[in-house]
């Protein structure tokens, strides 16, 4: 058997204050750092021998998989940094409170722009602090100034079909270490889910997702959450 785990940080600085983060570098809270102990525990107790992981080029990613995997004693895996496992860019909406945001531009927009398919906020202003076009880290990259969920799709697929499903093909187990919507984005493609059915997908903090594949097919032929107490529902394969 081969196996995928899909690892979604643990709490960042801007969880804890509400606000929304994309791709703003921000690191773990405590919490946030107990939670990887507990994933790294959680997946050691697997006993799956893992090839090699995956994260995002973010701050909270890459400290959550490195806690992970000191708690598994497997701080010698490879680990591939690649900024298409990013968050989401939550374009004008990055550093406000949501609370706030709500409160101004009503519930029902801010759900629309948080939870649609396609419909992403309004784009950050170039002037911003918060604009990531500067960060040498994307050199070379044409950064976005908003996203929705179908445009972080759009570039976590490339990525999935070229390196991540033809490893998984050959029988490599991965490790992956992200975001919210960037794994949501990889759940849609593993479970061929709707864009209806997929925004309301939610995936908890520090709780591996572990998939389970027959050697040769990156088919999953099961799916689970490895705390079972903080589970949250799964759509059906289709």
């Amino acid at each position: 058997m081969t196996f995928l785990a899909l690892v979604r940080h643990g709490q960042s600085e801007w969880n804890l204050q509400n606000r929304f983060t994309g791709w703003v570098d921000v690191d773990l809270t405590e919490e946030g750092r107990a939670e990887a102990r507990r994933a790294g525990a959680l997946l050691k107790a697997t006993g799956v021998p893992w090839t090699a992981a995956y994260a995002s080029v973010q701050k909270r990613a890459i400290r959550t998989l490195d806690i992970a995997l000191d708690e598994m004693d497997l701080m010698w895996l490879p680990v591939t940094k690649d900024w298409r496992l990013n968050e989401r860019h939550y374009g004008g909406l990055t550093g406000l409170n949501k609370k706030e945001t709500a409160e101004k531009h009503g519930e029902a927009q801010v759900k629309i722009w948080r939870r649609s398919f396609d419909t992403p906020p309004p784009p950050l202003d170039p002037a911003s602090s918060c604009d990531p076009a500067k960060d040498r880290r994307y050199q070379g990259v044409d950064v976005p100034t908003t996203e929705s969920l179908k445009t972080t799709l759009a570039r976590v697929a490339p990525l999935f079909q070229s390196e991540i499903a033809p490893r998984l093909k050959r029988g490599e187990s991965l490790l992956i270490a992200a975001h919210g919507n960037s794994l949501r984005a990889l759940v849609k493609l593993l479970m061929n889910v709707s864009d209806e059915e997929i925004v309301d997908v939610e995936i908890p903090t520090g709780n591996p997702l572990l998939f389970e594949f027959e050697k040769g097919s990156i088919k999953p032929i099961s799916a689970r959450y490895l705390d079972a107490a903080r589970a949250t529902p799964l759509p059906q394969r289709a």
